[in-house]
C-alpha cells in the first residue's frame, strides 16, 4: 500500500472546495482562450462548441465559491443568450436579448443590496445617462424598423446595470461598462455600421471580460445578509471563537 504523502511543513492544504474552483477558473481561462482565438483564425466551428461552454463554467466557479444565487442565475441567463445568438435569425436575436435583459434584472437586484451608491453616483449616471441618450439616437435612424423599439429598451436596462455595478467598487464597475461596450459594439453591427476587423472578436472579448469581473466584483464584497449567510456565520464563528 503507498503511503499518504505527509504534508509540507508551514503549508496548510488546499480544501476541496477551493481546488475545484481553481479548476473551474482555470477551464473557464481556457474555453475563453480557445473560443477568441477561433474567433480571430475564422473557424466558427471551433467557436460554435467552445461558446457554450463559457458562462456555464464562470457560474460553476460562482457556485462552489459561494456566491449569491442572484449571481449564478445572471450568468447561465447570459448563457441562455450566448446560445441563442449563435443562430442567424432575428427571432433568435431578439430572444436572447431577452434573456440577456433577465440576466440584468438580476445583477440590478443583487446590485440593490449593495447599499447605496457612492458620493459620485450622480456623475457617473449623468455620464451613463449621457452616453445612453447619444447612442440611441445615432443608432436610431440606421436600425431596422422592428428591432428599434427593443434595441432602445434593452439599452436602458444595459446601461441601468452598468451604472449600478459600480455600487460593487471598481472592479464589478469597469465589468459593467465593458458590458455596455460589448452590446454597443453588436448594436453597431446590427445598424451595419463600419466595423473593427474581426468584430466578432472585440465583441467576445469584452463580453467575457465583464462578465468575469462582475463576477469577480460581487464574490469580492460584502453584501446583505440574506446573500451572504455562509459568509456571516463564519464571521460571527470567527468572533466569538
Amino acid at each position: 500500500m503507498t503511503p499518504t504523502p505527509a504534508p509540507v511543513p508551514g503549508q496548510a492544504p488546499v480544501p476541496a472546495r477551493e481546488r475545484a474552483a481553481r479548476l473551474l477558473l482555470a477551464a473557464f481561462a481556457l474555453a475563453s482562450a480557445v473560443d477568441l482565438i477561433a474567433l480571430l483564425a475564422g473557424t466558427d466551428a471551433v467557436h460554435t462548441a467552445a461558446k457554450p461552454l463559457l458562462m456555464p463554467l464562470l457560474a460553476a466557479y460562482v457556485a462552489v465559491r459561494g456566491g449569491p444565487r442572484l449571481l449564478t442565475a445572471a450568468l447561465l441567463l447570459g448563457w441562455g443568450g450566448d446560445v441563442l445568438l449563435l443562430f442567424d435569425a432575428d427571432i433568435a436575436f431578439l430572444a436572447g436579448m431577452g434573456s440577456f435583459a433577465a440576466g440584468h434584472v438580476c445583477y440590478l437586484v443583487l446590485f440593490k443590496r449593495a447599499g447605496t451608491p457612492r458620493a459620485r453616483g450622480a456623475l457617473l449616471a449623468a455620464a451613463y445617462g449621457i452616453a445612453l441618450v447619444t447612442t440611441v439616437a445615432l443608432l436610431w435612424p440606421d436600425l431596422p424598423a422592428d428591432m428599434r423599439g427593443p434595441v432602445a429598451g434593452y439599452s436602458l436596462l444595459l446601461t441601468a446595470m452598468a451604472y449600478g455595478s459600480s455600487r460593487l467598487g471598481a472592479t464589478a464597475g469597469w465589468g459593467g461598462a465593458l458590458f455596455l461596450l460589448s452590446d454597443t459594439l453588436i448594436a453597431t453591427g446590427v445598424a451595419d455600421w463600419p466595423q473593427l476587423p474581426r468584430p466578432d472578436f472585440w465583441v467576445m472579448l469584452t463580453y467575457l471580460a465583464a462578465q468575469y469581473l462582475l463576477a469577480r466584483g460581487a464574490l469580492g464584497h460584502p453584501l446583505d445578509a440574506r446573500a451572504t449567510p455562509v459568509a456571516a456565520y463564519r464571521e460571527k464563528r470567527t468572533t466569538t471563537t
